[in-house]
């Protein structure tokens, strides 16, 4: 859900579209791309500590 909240697509379409390329859309990531991903996955964890619920919108 991150990759697509960030980069419009998932892991998998990412290396469909790139069956060239080595290594995952992260390793080709901008640095603030990196950035804004690790404090997506800080936020997500904290959300998962407190056990939210995951929308379905």
């Amino acid at each position: 859900m991150l990759n697509v909240a960030l980069f419009g697509k998932t892991a998998s379409q990412w290396k469909k579209e790139n069956s060239e390329k080595n290594g995952n859309m992260r390793d080709y990531a901008t640095l603030e791309q990196l950035v804004v991903l690790s404090n997506m996955e800080s936020i997500n964890a904290l959300l998962i500590h407190q056990e939210l619920p995951q929308s379905e919108d």
